[in-house]
């Protein structure tokens, strides 16, 4: 049986801040989720993940940088669209780690619909310049993200594992507002919350 939450790092470690989601990933090792919740790093392995989408899981929260015009290190709970299979059109691509083309293909790929699906993104502050196939090392303040993006995990999975539809929050119950409309990488609609 599978897991029915699954945190999913993603994200590129040679390329500065897109290493966010898998660092992570690496910290909850210090401080794990329950256990029915399954947690892995899938790097840029987008197939992987597009596979993994389709495991039966209730819902599935990405972790990644994403620059969406906020300050550096600011964490944002984006629940994104989900492609209809019965679109058609030729299959997406099957490579790289674009989380919306990802979606794509496991949408393409599989017979039943995908489950929920929320993004934990982190605004970088270095992101590498078109021509750089290496930038290691994270900024200062994106790697103090990544402890508040741990906290924030341990305080959204429990309400997730008690309700898969319900509004899972950044910040505590009574500063919580609804989700508003946002985009990620490619996605429409869906609603976002900033912390």
């Amino acid at each position: 049986m599978s897991a029915r939450l699954l945190v999913a790092g993603v994200g590129n470690i040679f390329l500065a801040d897109d290493a966010f989601g898998p660092e992570v990933i690496r910290a909850l090792d210090r401080r794990p989720l329950p256990p029915e919740v399954r947690v892995r790093d899938f790097g840029i392995r987008g197939m992987d993940l597009a596979y993994e989408l389709l495991a039966g899981h209730d819902t599935v929260l990405l972790v990644d940088a994403a620059a969406r015009g906020h300050r550096p290190g600011t964490l944002t709970l984006v629940e994104p669209d989900l492609p209809d299979r019965a679109a058609g059109g030729c299959p997406p691509e099957a490579h790289g780690m674009d989380p919306a083309k990802v979606l794509a293909l496991a949408a393409h790929l599989g017979d039943e619909p995908l489950p929920r699906v929320l993004v934990l993104a982190c605004e970088p502050e270095v992101l590498p310049r078109g021509d750089e196939d290496i930038a290691p090392g994270m900024s200062a303040t994106v790697r103090d993200a990544v402890e508040r993006a741990v906290v924030a995990l341990h305080r959204m999975v429990p309400v997730l594992l008690a309700d898969p539809a319900a509004t899972a929050s950044l910040s505590r119950p009574d500063e919580s507002a609804a989700l508003s409309p946002a985009g990620l990488r490619g996605t429409v609609g869906g609603g976002t919350q900033d912390r």
